[in-house]
């Protein structure tokens, strides 16, 4: 069955090229499964790693992300930030053109930034990008190639915001984004059969080349399939279908790790495993101002936190892929990341703090709900026994992942399991979740936590471009979400990558971009 679908691959691939005479070598093919499936190839949307995958595939933007997260020029060539650091003035790269799948080729302008990162803004586009440019008073085009950017304060943060798949370039006026995405990308779009496959083409247009002056990419084309199920992805990764799997999952976790987080004998010749520091922080979601007395509890909250032994469930669960979530809400690798420190394992206090919440409001059975999707089941389902041999009753509703989301965002939920994978390199990322302002479903403060001080020290953040300033208000924003307890913080991730040994510089990073603009397949 595995051969017939790689087969089947190879044949779409060949119909699907401009040459319908010229085979495509399947050493040129990257294939991979997104079980999630892709809901739009419009840059305004690539708001979860499904999308934000593709397109990185597709676009380009004015900035990026290298591998130690530092921002470094993309399709900008260098820029100014004047002396107030509100005005960004950048010069545009020479000869870069859109690709020719739908239009034309023609070359890229400041006018074309200027209209995709307005379109943000445009209540008809809807995008769940806009906060990205909130703070933007004006975006001027001065020439072909010089674009300016006018803040209304400073934000420090802001480069690393235009990294954001959200800020990358479409043509001037372009519509039907959704489905005919007009990029600058290592490739475009050749065939799209929703929930089914996708096929990317390389773009002869592409303006990188490599230092032997060779025009990147190297492969020819991209495969991706889209089975939600995560036991079927590994059987055909297994059988040499697939060229990665990105993350570990419950279903096969055990067949190819071990406990100490190591890969498996049978499987070390033809896999190569890379971790690496991932920004993305998993935890229980509590909002606080739903109506059962339990979460309104800050001594339940914190019990919550005490109740289970993160170093057990990442040994067992997750076969010591990621930390066990000690320190604050900010991961490692950013300003304030580790400092704060968090809840450890203490069922004593834990029940103390339970049998004091039962005394003071008399109710002597409390119960909570978590909400969560399956692959993240085996998590919940460890902290309701734990917490259940203390005291509290704890119940699992299991949803899917789409339902899980939208219920989060409408406020449905009272505890959800969810994760914060950083957009860009500042920990300002992560503690926008707790700003008042942002409550859902219009921002991301799902928690709908509030709280004067911390809002006073938010704002006094994203003014300052002081580094040490910053830090320590963050250190002090960080430590207040820690004692006021509207989330438990589980485990900080990691990028988990199981590649076959013929795939040459797919490279680990820590925001887990996907970036095959230098990938290679040996034969």
């Amino acid at each position: 069955m595995y051969k017939y679908f790689y087969w089947l691959i190879i044949v779409i691939l060949v119909t699907a090229c401009n040459d319908q005479d010229q085979e495509i070598d399947p050493d040129t093919v990257f294939r991979y499964n997104e079980h999630a499936n892709v809901t739009s190839l419009d840059p305004a949307f690539a708001k979860d790693q499904r999308n934000i995958w593709v397109c990185n595939l597709l676009f380009n933007g004015l900035v990026k992300l290298d591998k130690n997260l530092e921002v470094v020029p993309d399709l900008a060539a260098r820029w100014e930030i004047d002396s107030t650091a509100t005005v960004y003035t950048f010069y545009l790269k020479e000869d870069v053109y859109f690709n020719d799948a739908f239009a034309k080729a023609r070359t890229v302008t400041a006018q074309d930034f200027k209209y995709s990162l307005e379109r943000l803004l445009d209540p008809k586009t809807a995008s769940p990008g806009a906060s990205v440019m909130q703070n933007v008073k004006s975006i001027k085009a001065l020439g072909t190639l010089k674009l300016e950017i006018t803040l209304d304060q400073p934000f420090p943060a802001f480069l690393g915001l235009l990294s954001m798949k959200y800020c990358s370039v479409v043509p001037d006026g372009s519509t039907n984004l959704r489905e005919r995405p007009i990029g600058t990308g290592p490739f475009y779009l050749k065939q799209w059969q929703e929930n089914v496959k996708m096929v990317l083409r390389k773009n002869p247009y592409y303006f990188e080349k490599d230092e032997n002056n060779i025009q990147l990419p190297y492969l020819e084309a991209v495969a991706i399939t889209f089975k939600t199920d995560k036991q079927s992805e590994f059987l055909e990764f297994a059988q040499g279908n697939l060229d990665f799997i990105n993350a570990i999952d419950p279903s096969y976790k055990d067949e190819l790790l071990t406990t100490a987080g190591t890969l498996k004998l049978k499987y070390i010749n033809d896999v190569h495993l890379k971790k690496s520091p991932f920004l993305n922080t998993e935890y229980l979601g509590i909002k606080i101002d739903n109506e059962p007395p339990e979460l309104q509890s800050k001594k339940l909250r914190k019990a919550i936190n005490y109740g289970f032994d993160r170093n057990k469930m990442i040994k067992y669960l997750r076969n010591s892929i990621g930390t066990p979530a000690v320190h604050g809400f900010i991961p490692k690798g950013l300003p304030a990341g580790g400092v704060v420190k968090g809840y450890s394992y203490n069922p004593a206090l834990s029940k103390k703090l339970i049998d004091s919440y039962k005394e003071e409001s008399g109710d002597l059975k409390p119960s909570i709900t978590i909400s969560t999707g399956a692959n993240y089941l085996d998590l919940c389902e460890f902290i309701q026994k734990e917490m259940q041999k203390i005291g509290l009753e704890v119940k699992i509703d299991v949803m899917t992942p789409s339902a899980l989301r939208q219920a989060r965002k409408e406020g449905q939920l009272d505890i959800f399991r969810s994760s914060w994978i950083a957009d860009y390199p500042d920990a300002q990322n992560y503690l926008a979740l707790f700003y008042s302002k942002n409550f859902s479903p219009s921002g991301s403060n799902y928690t709908h936590f509030s709280n004067s001080v911390y809002d006073e020290l938010y704002e006094k953040s994203i003014a300052s471009t002081n580094a040490g300033f910053r830090k320590n208000l963050y250190v002090k924003m960080d430590s207040i979400i820690i004692e006021e307890a509207p989330i438990v913080p589980l485990y900080y991730d990691q990028s988990v990558r199981f590649i076959s040994k013929n795939v040459i510089n797919l490279e680990s990073n820590a925001v887990n971009m996907l970036d095959l603009t230098r990938v290679k397949k040996s034969s």
